[in-house]
């Protein structure tokens, strides 16, 4: 029996969006607009001191859709008006919250309140076991008003689901994403793979609907807590990876897999799996 174990030298991939997390409370944008970015809409006449009084963002609505580029799904509020669904998007809103007007919208408590609530609703948005959405591409990122904006009643963030692409790049997003990775056709469009094989020259996470080489089976879990070390870790996914590659080989007698375990700064960020993986 030929089944390769290609030992992984673990990376920390794409790990400010994979950890899936906006912050929140920095500056609205000028009225000018960046490159990519809506302008706001026309407020009231400048005051005396040649300064435009800061007015209430409204919140998104539940199922709007966006056109967001990668740094704009980072960025700590959400600059872009809806796009029509019907059109190219890469973003689509799942939920509003709203928090304490006593609260800070750029403390700790508002922050733990968008974190815990986007991630519970976006596993019961798209669907899916817990391995499924840990071996997709798709991620919830969520945005809330400006410090100023929330000073003047703005209390409320936006959970929205986007799909990687690539290691800087969004993926379009293709039909309605509730329920999607509770369907075969929704889990190889939204699946993660890869553009070589894991820990090579050339490798690159992206979404299994664009070209790719190498495709995800399944993580290897373990209990939060202290780093368990390399040895544990790496040792913990080899028959588990083996076996998973086993089940999909076309020839149960000649078959490649790779694990990726996780390193102690993967674990910190709280990647506490590994993952299994076998050429596509």
């Amino acid at each position: 029996m030929s089944h390769a174990l290609r030992v992984v030298v673990p990376v920390v991939a794409l790990a400010a969006l994979l950890s899936a997390c906006s912050g929140s409370g920095s500056s609205p944008p000028s009225a000018g607009g960046s490159p990519g970015q809506h302008s706001s809409a026309p407020g009231p006449p400048a005051s005396s001191s040649g300064q435009v009084p800061v007015q209430p963002a409204t919140a998104p609505q539940v199922g709007s859709c966006y056109r967001l580029g990668y740094d704009e799904a980072l960025a700590p509020t959400l600059a872009k008006r809806p796009a029509p669904c019907t059109r190219v998007h890469t973003a689509v809103a799942f939920f509003v919250g709203r928090f304490d007007r006593h609260l800070a919208v750029d403390g700790a408590q508002v922050r733990h309140l968008e974190s815990t609530a986007c991630t519970h609703r976006f596993a019961t948005y798209v669907g899916g076991t817990l391995d499924q959405r840990r071996v997709s591409m798709l991620r919830t990122v969520w945005f809330a008003p400006s410090a100023e904006q929330a000073a003047v009643g703005s209390h409320w963030f936006v959970c929205t689901a986007i799909a990687l692409r690539g290691d800087q790049n969004l993926a379009l997003l293709r039909g309605p994403l509730h329920g999607v990775l509770a369907e075969t056709a929704g889990r190889d469009h939204y699946g993660m793979c890869g553009t070589a094989e894991p820990g090579q020259a050339g490798f690159e996470q992206r979404v299994c609907a664009a070209p790719h080489a190498w495709r995800a089976l399944r993580t290897v879990g373990f209990a939060p807590g202290i780093y368990p070390g390399v040895d544990k870790v790496r040792s913990a996914g080899e028959e588990i990876c083996k076996s998973a590659a086993n089940d999909v080989a076309s020839d149960p007698l000649h078959y490649t897999w790779s694990y990726q375990w996780p390193s102690r700064q993967q674990w910190r960020a709280g990647q506490t799996y590994g993952v299994c993986w076998t050429p596509s």
